[in-house]
């Protein structure tokens, strides 16, 4: 999926969710989930420009066409997932669209319903994706600042997998998934992923 598509890709995305979802976001340093983040807050029409929250740890984007506001949420410096309940982000999870960036295996105690996204560059297929680096976490996703200048990275290709849990995303989920499959079917690669087995099989009992 070329950063176009990424973007394209969000804006779909965007038609679908409403308030009180959870996006939890997971790649590597530089993959791109800032970039997908703002193309999400374009798409929803979200005031405030979108950047790595990193030592604010959460800002809040209200709408401006009196949809849910968006909150946007970097995990990367929490430890535990008590650290992130410390942030109080259930008050707001009903009325808001929540998107926490490196969110796996802490953010899932917010709500049993959310859908997972891991971001992985093609340069990048060798690593582990989602795993946290031990070097410093910039305040800026790097594909953000070469999005903005339109450096040459800008058609890196990247593979999106996508999970859904909860029933929220029954009906959701595989209009999403049809969107992706429009996607890939016109990326002359062909490199974009959809989990074959997107739902939480307990989740939908």
């Amino acid at each position: 999926m070329s950063l176009d598509q990424m973007r394209t890709f969000a804006e779909a995305l965007a038609g679908l969710l409403r308030a009180g979802d959870l996006l939890i976001l997971s790649g590597n340093l530089g993959a791109g989930k800032t970039t997908f983040t703002q193309s999400l807050g374009s798409a929803l029409a979200v005031a405030g420009r979108i950047t790595s929250p990193t030592f604010v740890i959460a800002r809040e984007h209200p709408s401006l066409r009196d949809g849910p506001a968006l909150v946007h949420v970097d995990a990367y410096r929490l430890s535990d997932a008590e650290e992130l309940g410390d942030l109080d982000l259930d008050s707001e999870l009903e009325e808001s669209i929540t998107v926490v960036e490196w969110g796996a295996g802490l953010a899932e105690r917010l709500s049993s319903d959310y859908l997972g996204l891991t971001i992985t560059p093609m340069f990048d297929t060798d690593g582990e994706p989602g795993t946290r680096s031990d070097d410093a976490h910039t305040d800026a996703d790097p594909l953000e600042v070469i999005d903005e200048t339109r450096g040459v990275l800008e058609d890196e290709r990247r593979i999106i997998e996508l999970s859904a849990h909860g029933s929220t995303w029954d009906e959701r989920f595989p209009r999403l998934c049809e969107t992706i499959r429009t996607l890939a079917t016109a990326d002359e690669d062909g490199e974009l992923g959809d989990d074959a087995h997107n739902h939480d099989e307990e989740d939908r009992l």
